[in-house]
């Protein structure tokens, strides 16, 4: 993968299946190290040759398998609330008897403070065993502090858990929102959209049927989703003095006894009947056994200034916020001063929930301390406990915190908290990046973190990515948090020294909006070198997606600012990832250009032996497309000699499988299968199932090319499997390419149309309008066969107008072709 190249692509009017994984990368990685999302072995290869029955692909779905579990713990000493209760099980009645319906969404309604996520949780777990199919949970964030989680990035979340591979999520919200509808149909699965803001939020995340259940909780009424779809709305009111009183009793039975009922029900009045400050006022209650309730009363109504809208009338809005908010102040006052400081500033913390490891660095406390007060903010129920060290506010108290740091902390208090700990996210990262792949890959001077602080070490690269996947909000959020604070540094670098996890693990637009916001802090800090770095992310990104304008314009900057900053590794990867972006858009002659420009300055640079070879392959992959063969096959052999002597046999064994492609089409076809099966070993035995898989699609072609069309059938099927497995939607497709010439090879004509079909529809979802033209051309073959006139008329004049758009010998010569048949 240093070469950013993936595959061979076929030429002579055959489909491309280049399409690089990432591209561009820095530093050479050991093969070993670049193999950890890749292992696998395909095992035998499946002999075929005489097919009967057909080979029929079968692919796993990962979403039949993965059974998701995020419901969050349940709410203990849950009381009350039993006519809310009845109606919610109404709209479960029944349910396993009845056919999947109507969209069925259930929102839980009313005022901050009020315990809709309490009743929506408690509700949940009662009726789970319901939805075989899983529960998924999100905290929308619509009333923190923090923006809002996209619905983009909640749809990610949701088809990861469902197992959709990292590679089948697509870019857009429109796209994520389909495949999502359609991982869950049928499926019955429990999903909990928390905190609400708008129906914007919620639109994206619904289901297509009535199979699953959807419950919101949300301050507005969202009357939108109730007229439109049949929400049904469950209002949550403040308790009632005795729903009130049973709840205090419930917190203080283990602690307490004989408090007077009347003075519990004035504690309950002063809370304003709502579930978060009765809770609180409790634990405070508890923690003081032997106080009586009197004077905890009596200090309560002395909170100054606070206590006036409590005698309105009006028993909702300002009086109830103000009754919180006094509650909140009430037991921050209680605390101890590290505590109550270490609460503060937490409210500085750039994410909706945190880790121990970040709280000590923003408090800049050692761990132990740390871990105490911490569990004494949780004990006061000013903290939740959402996992083993990890914690989250509720929003209104995120906000308090929030408000008590801007009135109590000096403004250079703050800024420093806020640096230790964005420093220690960049920091943790910046490991995390390393474990992941076993080598640091881009060199980047870190912001310097104080010594005091430490950073996390993970044992191995699964640690890592465990790591990176329960912070990725924070992450992403800090670099928007470092830009607002002017820690342009920071800002840039966070994205930066993440490269190889992202790359390799997340849809491409999940980080576009930070590294926007980390090439502005890059500029505005005039630091050429980061620019140049962000650049180069954004260019990759770009390319991921299939934007090609952008990719070679984000990518053409970045060429000239390493350049200027005489960063000769920056310049040689972006030179390539400039030809892997011609390649893709069949811009053949300045793919080439590219390529010889990487490996003329990995040459140069005089250590760069493995760049050297992975770039001069590129230029033989380039000539190949371009059916230049008589210069491309010395270009394989020089590639193979340098990547032979870098040791790095995943690259020689995607030399091999060009090698045998260019065979193939001089027709040399015991040769050309020779080299595949030495390939595939060579693959196999470094566990690199992506190089096995293309290793098989190309044993597949050479097999059709010597007529054998059921043996080739065997090696599609595994190639697709393997494919299948690391989630490369686009390599399936030239899988299914291939497929279909083997049934028209062998007369069956309907499977051929319907596998050059399939692969004409994913070539289209990623605007490929190279393979699109020629798999149309292949279905408008079969088509005619089937005596499909329209159809094959169709397709093929729409082939010969995508054709149009290239202008290389071999584009030229298959358009000819067409216009003929038309």
């Amino acid at each position: 993968m240093l070469g950013s190249l993936v595959g061979p692509g076929k030429v002579e009017g055959e489909n491309s299946m280049a399409s690089p994984l990432h591209g561009g990368l820095p530093e050479p990685a050991s093969s070993q190290s670049i193999r950890s999302e890749l292992s696998g072995s395909a095992g035998n290869v499946v002999q075929a040759r005489d097919v009967s029955g057909g080979v029929h692909f079968h692919e796993a779905t990962p979403s039949l398998q993965a059974r998701p579990a995020q419901l969050p713990g349940d709410v203990s000493g849950f009381v009350n609330r039993a006519h809310q209760l009845q109606s919610l099980d109404g709209m479960v009645a029944g349910d396993d008897a009845g056919e999947p319906g109507a969209l069925r969404v259930a929102m839980v309604v009313g005022t901050a403070g009020v315990g809709k996520t309490s009743l929506a949780v408690h509700w949940a777990h009662r009726i789970r065993s319901r939805f075989p199919g899983g529960q998924l949970y999100v905290n929308l964030h619509g009333y923190d502090p923090v923006p809002p989680v996209p619905p983009a990035d909640v749809l990610a979340r949701f088809l990861r858990a469902l197992g959709i591979p990292l590679e089948r999520i697509p870019p857009g919200e429109d796209e994520r929102a389909a495949l999502f509808r359609s991982a869950v149909a049928d499926r019955k699965v429990l999903v909990i959209l928390d905190n609400a803001a708008t129906a914007g939020q919620i639109w994206p995340l619904l289901p297509g049927d009535g199979s699953s259940l959807v419950v919101i909780t949300s301050r507005t009424r969202l009357s939108g989703l109730a007229v439109r779809i049949g929400a049904h709305r469950v209002s949550v009111e403040t308790l009632s003095q005795a729903e009130s009183i049973e709840l205090l009793r419930a917190v203080l039975s283990r602690y307490r006894v004989g408090d007077d009922e009347t003075e519990l029900a004035e504690l309950a009045r002063l809370c304003a009947y709502l579930p978060l400050a009765l809770r609180i006022a409790a634990e405070r209650a508890a923690a003081r056994p032997r106080m009586p309730l009197r004077e905890l009363i009596a200090d309560l109504r002395d909170e100054p200034g606070l206590w006036d809208a409590l005698s309105a009338e009006d028993t909702h809005g300002p009086a109830e916020a103000e009754a919180v908010r006094t509650v909140f102040h009430w037991s921050y006052r209680a605390l101890s001063p590290e505590a109550a400081r270490l609460f503060r500033l937490l409210g500085l913390q750039p994410g909706s929930d945190f880790g121990l490891p970040a709280a000590a660095a923003l408090a800049e406390l050692p761990a132990v301390q740390a871990r105490r007060l911490l569990d004494t903010l949780a004990g006061a129920h000013l903290l939740e406990e959402c996992g083993h060290n990890r914690y989250q506010f509720h929003d209104l108290l995120r906000a308090y915190a929030l408000d008590q740091a801007q009135r109590e902390e000096p403004e250079e208090n703050r800024q420093e908290a806020l640096r230790r700990v964005l420093a220690w996210y960049l920091h943790a990262a910046a490991t995390a990046a390393h474990a992941s792949v076993g080598v640091y890959r881009l060199p980047v001077a870190l912001e310097p973190l104080p010594e005091t602080i430490n950073v996390p070490v993970f044992d191995d690269g699964k640690a890592a990515i465990t790591w990176y996947e329960a912070e990725r909000e924070n992450l992403t959020t800090a670099v928007h948090a470092a830009a607002h604070a002017r820690m342009h540094r920071i800002a840039w670098q966070i994205p930066a020294v993440l490269t190889p996890i992202i790359v390799d693990r997340e849809p491409a637009d999940t980080w576009l909006p930070a590294q926007r916001e980390a090439l502005a802090a890059a500029r505005r800090s005039g630091e050429r070198y980061g620019e140049a770095i962000t650049l180069e992310n954004l260019g990759i990104a770009h390319r991921h997606l299939y934007h090609l304008p952008e990719a070679a314009e984000a990518l053409s900057a970045a060429l000239a600012a390493y350049d200027d900053v005489h960063d000769t590794l920056g310049q040689m990867r972006c030179a390539n990832g400039l030809g892997v972006v011609h390649l893709f858009a069949r811009r053949l002659d300045m793919a080439v250009a590219g390529f010889e420009h990487a490996a003329r300055l990995a040459t140069e640079h005089g250590d760069q032996q493995a760049y050297a070879g992975a770039f001069t392959r590129n230029i033989a992959w380039a000539l190949l497309e371009r059916g230049d063969l008589q210069h491309a096959e010395p270009l394989l052999h020089q590639a193979l000699g340098l990547l032979r002597a870098a040791g790095e046999p995943l690259e020689e064994a995607e030399a091999l499988t060009l090698m045998a492609a260019l065979y193939r089409r001089q027709e040399r076809l015991a040769q050309a299968r020779a080299v595949a099966e030495q390939a595939l070993a060579m693959a196999g035995e470094a566990e690199g199932t992506l190089f096995e898989a293309l290793a098989l699609l190309e044993l597949g072609r050479i097999a059709v090319a010597q007529g054998e069309n059921g043996e080739a059938l065997g090696h599609l099927h595994q190639a697709a499997a393997l494919f299948q497995r690391i989630g490369r939607a686009d390599l399936q497709a030239a899988v299914w390419d291939t497929t279909g010439e083997a049934y028209r090879g062998l007369g069956r004509w309907q499977e051929a149309a319907d596998f050059s079909h399939r692969a004409a529809i994913e070539h289209r979802t990623r605007a490929d309008r190279w393979s699109l033209a020629l798999s149309l051309a292949d279905l408008a073959a079969a088509q005619a066969q089937l005596q499909d006139a329209t159809g094959a008329l169709t397709n093929r004049r729409e082939a010969i107008e995508l054709l149009t758009a290239f202008t290389d010998p071999i584009a030229t010569a298959k358009r000819a072709e067409l216009e003929r048949d038309t």
